[in-house]
């Protein structure tokens, strides 16, 4: 197939890419700075196309011929308003996909504790799931934090847990999780490519 990587520069874009090539498929990527693929092993072995998904124009340059696409991209990291950016984001993609046969999104598991409200992250990863599914044929899978070096919500954890004796946390901390390995999730991820049978 030919599929197109979003997010192939962050910590599950950039391993799920090469096992995408071993497995025989097209790979191209959509990304901001091209020249942050250039230590990257199977950087050659891509089509790279520069952009945003939030610039409807970029990403139907990015989808135009492609079977199916990977929506790995989020904004947590980008300020307050995250989730304005996250929806407008997921929005603009809808928009600009060109025929498209499955968009494959990871999202977050959304805990139902009684009385205890989501983290807004995890409110945005639900949203834009919503936005996919509303306007593509879209397989979302949902994952509890992501275990493994490198994972932003493993390393967060550590960092707080080596540096912090006591802390005062939000009520959302305790909803329960269910952590995964990194490994399980790029299985995931690549086992429900070109499976009809995984549209939501």
């Amino acid at each position: 197939m030919n599929v197109l990587v979003t997010g192939a520069t962050g910590y599950i874009g950039g391993r799920l890419v090469p096992r995408l090539l071993e497995r025989g498929h097209s790979v191209r990527v959509l990304v901001r700075n091209p020249d942050r693929l250039k230590d990257r092993p199977w950087r050659n072995r891509v089509e790279v196309f520069e952009g945003d998904v939030s610039s409807q124009e970029a990403v139907a340059r990015a989808t135009g011929g492609a079977d199916a696409a990977y929506y790995l991209v989020h904004a947590m990291c980008s300020g307050p308003d995250f989730q304005t950016k996250d929806r407008e984001a997921a929005q603009a993609f809808a928009r600009g996909s060109q025929g498209l046969r499955q968009v494959i999104y990871l999202g977050g598991i959304l805990p139902e504790s009684q009385g205890v409200e989501n983290s807004k992250h995890l409110q945005s990863r639900a949203e834009v799931g919503e936005i996919l599914r509303a306007h593509l044929p879209t397989t979302e899978i949902r994952a509890g934090p992501i275990i493994g070096s490198g994972s932003a919500s493993f390393e967060m954890v550590r960092y707080l847990t080596e540096r912090l004796p006591v802390m005062v946390a939000p009520r959302w901390i305790r909803n329960q999780g269910q952590p995964i390995s990194v490994l399980d999730v790029l299985s995931y991820l690549v086992a429900v490519l070109g499976r009809d049978d995984a549209l939501g």
